[in-house]
C-alpha cells in the first residue's frame, strides 16, 4: 500500500491505483453490482452513503470539458441538507457502467447499486479482507470504503496535481478545511519525478 496511518482511533489506508483495480476484481467475484460500487468510491471519489444515488438519468457527456459527469446528491460537509454536484467519472468507468446497465436492462431511473450504506460497506470489508487472504499481506484488513475515497483524492491532489477547486467541486467539498486532510505527503514516485525535473 501507498502508505498507512495508524496513529488515530481508525487507520487510514491509502491505495494505489493498481490496488483499487484488484480490489475492484476482488469485489466484483461476487457480482458485477460489487464492483461497480467500488469503481465508484475508488475512481469517482463517491462517499459510501452517495453510491446508491446515481442511474443513466444521471449521466451526461460534456462536449465543453470532453468528461463524463454525473450527478450526486451526497453530504453537505458546511452541514444541513444534502447538496447536489457533477461528479467527474473516468471514460472507462462510464463503459463499464453502460454496459453493466444494458446487460442488467436497467431503466433511466434504476440506480446502478441498490443497496444501502451498511452493504456497500460490508462488500469493501469482504472484499479487502478476500484479498488479505490472497496476497497474505494482513494491511488490507484494515481497508475501509472511506479509504477508496480517500485514495482517490489523494491520488487526484498530490500525484496527478489537480487543482483544489476542482477537486473540492467533483468531490463534494464545501470548503478548504473540509478537502485539506487530503492533501498527503507525495508518494517517493512523485517526489522522484519533481525532483528530476
Amino acid at each position: 500500500m501507498v502508505r498507512i496511518d495508524d496513529s488515530d482511533d481508525v487507520t487510514k489506508c491509502w491505495l494505489s491505483p493498481d490496488e483499487l483495480n484488484r480490489l475492484e476484481r476482488t469485489a466484483g467475484e461476487n457480482g458485477w453490482e460489487r464492483e461497480v460500487a467500488v469503481q465508484l468510491m475508488g475512481r469517482c471519489g463517491l462517499r459510501a452513503s452517495e453510491v446508491s444515488y446515481p442511474n443513466d438519468s444521471n449521466l451526461r457527456y460534456s462536449d465543453d470539458g470532453d468528461i463524463w459527469l454525473f450527478e450526486i446528491q451526497g453530504k453537505n460537509t458546511k452541514g444541513g441538507s444534502k447538496t447536489t454536484r457533477d461528479a467527474w467519472m473516468p471514460d472507462d468507468v462510464a463503459e463499464d457502467i453502460h454496459k453493466y446497465s444494458r446487460e442488467r436492462d436497467l431503466s433511466l431511473s434504476d440506480s446502478w447499486v441498490d443497496a444501502s450504506t451498511p452493504s456497500i460497506r460490508r462488500w469493501v470489508k469482504e472484499a479487502a479482507h478476500a484479498v488479505s487472504e490472497k496476497t497474505d499481506d494482513p494491511r488490507w484488513q484494515s481497508v475501509s470504503s472511506h479509504d477508496l475515497r480517500r485514495s482517490w483524492a489523494t491520488y487526484h491532489l498530490v500525484e496527478r496535481q489537480v487543482d483544489v477547486r476542482t477537486m473540492m467541486s467533483v468531490g463534494g467539498w464545501s470548503d478548504y478545511s473540509a478537502i485539506e486532510p487530503y492533501l498527503a505527503e507525495p508518494t517517493e514516485a512523485r517526489i522522484g519525478e519533481a525532483m528530476r525535473t
